[in-house]
């Protein structure tokens, strides 16, 4: 009997994986792949008392920086609190003032005075003003509020200028997207549910991941037969490698995107984390801007999340895109396709003014605000030296110094058996060694498959997030595994 006719029990099924899109069946997102679904088996099996070399899952797979012990920023908190319940805590002395002025200004911008209520599609203006003015004082360039749109985390706000991108065609017609190898997988995912065209270009693992301009126009001419190149995604601090661009770099790389007409991208979400003597961050924008015309005139589009930083509010879902030098016409039509998504979520967008207009010297909660911030900023410069300097001690392993954001890329040089062996068990190797770490020690990590790598290279992705304790902890039986690893298969 056919599987659209129904039968006594089952109703007839209009889609099926005959019919499916098969943009969704080619899509994979490793961040939270099968390695990751066997993790979550395994937490299982352990709660049922099922014996294991190892106490727990260690979940080293995701930038989550709450569900591995970091402490929320009181001050966000509070503020986040007082617009949630503001009847009754508005009146209470155990919230502090400044905390209290930042939520009746959010609270006012919102429509019946509370956060239950939609807000205008790109968000709540008082919150764009917020934003611009932080954008303002970190770059010293004036920011529209007009031109800054509210997201559900930064993968919203991307996602939607990539879909501005789109040919609407197919075939040597697909719009090309330039994306880094590696690079954080929401890219080659929304790319290929888009059905647009990947433009992989390698960045330099021997020179601590940098990006090179000849292997930009190299990728770029070897795609133009297959796509119409629109836009370069750039990721910095670096997801996964952990690297930090140098000013000169990203002139270069605007100078490459005027000359080939490309829309830039800039994933700027760990802009906070940069731990390197040496490194520092620079905005796309702000670059641009003192390169002077005709560079200061170019479409960019960068994003900021709550997720990370020092906040690592992840599950608020907060972010912001600031589009900058859009066509009138193009940007009342990006402006009409943010409104059909209503709104992104209004406490989200609470958390995210508190991040731009935090406490300033002399309001009552600066002290404890900029102690806090510091101190999870510092324990995540400790925790980036660690593991460099452990993973770089290892027999087999090489790791480039983690810069910032919040991971390690280290490469693995498996023996030729490694390889025979993934193939017999129809994995990567990386997925395989991977697998192995998971089973034998409960650490959940990401092969670097599915980050892309340069053919005959293999890298797996962890977290640098653990407190040290654990994490010393966790590179710890990481370093015997490892080494046991090597012996069984030489």
């Amino acid at each position: 009997m056919g599987s659209n006719v129904p039968s006594e029990n089952n109703a007839p099924k209009a889609l099926s994986m005959e019919n499916l899109n098969p943009c969704v069946k080619e899509m994979e997102y490793a961040v939270r792949g099968p390695i990751v679904a066997r993790a979550n088996a395994i937490a299982e099996e352990l709660k049922q008392g099922v014996k294991k070399p190892f106490n727990k899952v260690v979940k080293a797979n995701l930038g989550d920086c709450h569900a591995t012990g970091q402490k929320p920023i009181t001050f966000i908190r509070q503020v986040l609190a007082l617009v949630t319940y503001p009847e009754v805590l508005m009146k209470s002395p155990n919230f502090p003032d400044d905390a209290k002025q930042r939520a009746k200004r959010i609270l006012d911008a919102c429509r019946g005075y509370s956060v239950g209520s939609y807000s205008e599609s790109p968000g709540l203006l008082a919150i764009r003003q917020d934003i611009a003015k932080y954008i303002q004082a970190r770059d010293g360039h004036p920011s529209d509020p007009s031109h800054i749109v509210m997201s559900t985390g930064a993968s919203d706000g991307i996602k939607s200028v990539l879909t501005l991108l789109l040919t609407g065609k197919g075939g040597t017609e697909r719009a090309g997207f330039m994306i880094p190898v590696p690079q954080y997988p929401l890219y080659s995912a929304a790319t290929t549910v888009y059905n647009a065209y990947p433009i992989p270009y390698y960045l330099n693992e021997d020179n601590n991941w940098s990006l090179e301009i000849s292997e930009l126009e190299r990728a770029l001419e070897e795609a133009k037969p297959n796509c119409i190149p629109r836009a370069i995604v750039i990721i910095n601090p670096g997801n996964p490698t952990g690297q930090v661009l140098t000013r000169e770099n990203i002139e270069n790389v605007i100078k490459f995107a005027l000359k080939h007409n490309l829309f830039i991208l800039a994933d700027e979400v760990y802009q906070h984390n940069v731990y390197a003597k040496g490194s520092e961050f620079f905005s796309f924008k702000k670059v641009m801007m003192e390169m002077g015309a005709p560079y200061n005139m170019m479409e960019l589009a960068s994003f900021m999340s709550a997720s990370k930083g020092f906040m690592g509010e992840c599950g608020y879902r907060a972010g912001f895109a600031e589009v900058i030098n859009l066509d009138a016409d193009v940007r009342a039509m990006f402006n009409k396709s943010i409104s059909a998504k209503l709104c992104p979520p209004v406490s989200g967008q609470a958390v995210m003014d508190v991040i731009v207009n935090p406490p300033v010297e002399g309001e009552p909660s600066y002290q404890q605000f900029i102690k806090e911030k510091e101190t999870v900023l510092a324990q995540l410069n400790e925790k980036a030296k660690l593991v460099t300097s452990l993973f770089n001690s290892i027999e087999g392993i090489q790791c480039n110094e983690v810069q910032g954001a919040m991971y390690a890329f280290p490469r693995i040089l498996l023996p030729p058996k490694v390889v025979e062996a993934a193939k017999a068990d129809g994995k990567t190797p990386d997925a395989f060694y991977c697998f192995a770490l998971l089973e034998e020690t409960g650490i959940c990590t990401v092969p670097g498959s599915g980050f892309g790598e340069k053919p005959g290279t293999y890298h797996f992705r962890i977290t640098i997030l653990p407190q040290v304790e654990e994490l010393k902890e966790v590179l710890g039986h990481f370093k015997d595994f490892h080494l046991n690893f090597l012996a069984k298969y030489k």
